[in-house]
């Protein structure tokens, strides 16, 4: 068999040892406060949700750290402590979910200061994020039906799902989404609860006619992010703000880079609403979900309490619960 630069560069990394440098102290805090904070704060958020396993796997320039995972993987080594350990394969920015080692599905993040969190407080709140996204893959054949949805078009990778081409830029459906997002923001925005109700229906009809501009597999593409990102970007809000009155470990306040959860807790909300407010969807394109799903779960959350308890039986899409 003929051999190949590719082949002998595979060959080669089979041969490195496998680390097995400790994790540090900083990041084993880290890491072990999110377990904590989660046992505390999820079933509050969503119903049975400590029942999904979190296993997590943390990025360093170095090594990269796995814990939380029933089975060891090929290519890691015991670090002690609940941690298996080799040389770093992702990139240190990560701050991602998907099923790293088959499932279930792994949370793969970088050390705080190396993504866009910046902070331990914030990054806590990311992997709340992230790890709601395991109660999403958790769900039965959720793969499938998003397989079903007809838009990856062969792409086995799921990179269609960042890059799937949605006419971001269309004059018309730019138009659309900015009265929709003004409408959505100012229904947010009111306190008084029958004047409240009158602007959910108008932002419920503006919703109707952007989603009417849509091709079916444009729309369907939509649907499916607003109801997987945007929503565990709301989740990552709620998180947020259940853990207001959190007291973390001693270690973790220790931490040169702490700042109190209640601050962060009384930020979380109004910074994805200052964020929404001046998003242009030609420029932001697929990040407009963040902002914009995780407003239309905090609207659901006056408008039908109890929506949470169908999220999972309506999956893929938000369209029925602004459905009159």
């Amino acid at each position: 068999m003929k051999t190949t630069p590719s082949l002998i560069a595979l060959c080669v990394f089979a041969l490195m040892p496998v680390s097995t440098e400790k994790i540090t102290v900083q990041d084993a805090v880290r890491v072990r406060e999110f377990y904590r904070l989660a046992d505390r704060i999820q079933d509050q958020i969503w119903h049975d949700w400590s029942k999904i396993p979190a296993p997590l796997l943390l990025v360093t320039p170095q090594a990269e750290y796995l814990t939380h995972l029933e089975k060891m993987p090929e290519g890691f080594a015991d670090a002690g402590d609940g941690f298996f350990v080799r040389p770093r394969q992702f990139s240190t920015n990560f701050e991602a979910t998907f099923p790293a080692f088959g499932p279930p599905d792994v949370i793969v993040a970088g050390e705080p200061q190396n993504t866009a969190s910046k902070t331990s407080v914030p990054w806590l709140m990311v992997l709340m994020h992230e790890h709601f996204h395991q109660l999403q893959g958790a769900q039965p054949d959720l793969y499938k039906k998003i397989e079903e949805l007809g838009l990856s078009h062969g792409d086995e990778t799921g990179m269609w799902m960042l890059t799937f081409p949605f006419p971001y830029e269309k004059p018309e459906v730019t138009a659309s989404f900015a009265a929709m997002r003004d409408s959505l923001l100012a229904a947010l925005a009111e306190s008084d609860d029958k004047k409240f109700k009158l602007l959910a229906a108008e932002y419920s009809k503006k919703r109707k006619s952007f989603f009417m501009l849509l091709a079916p597999e444009d729309r369907k593409y939509f649907n499916f992010q607003l109801w997987k990102e945007g929503i565990a970007r709301y989740t990552q809000i709620k998180s947020a703000e259940a853990a207001a009155n959190y007291e973390p470990s001693a270690e973790f306040a220790g931490l040169a880079d702490y700042e109190s959860f209640a601050s962060v807790g009384e930020k979380a909300r109004a910074a994805t609403l200052s964020e929404l407010k001046q998003i242009k969807l030609a420029e932001a394109k697929r990040t407009a979900v963040y902002s914009f799903g995780a407003a239309e779960g905090l609207l659901l959350d006056r408008l039908r309490p109890d929506w949470k308890k169908q999220y999972f039986e309506r999956p893929l899409t938000l369209e029925g619960f602004f459905e009159n």
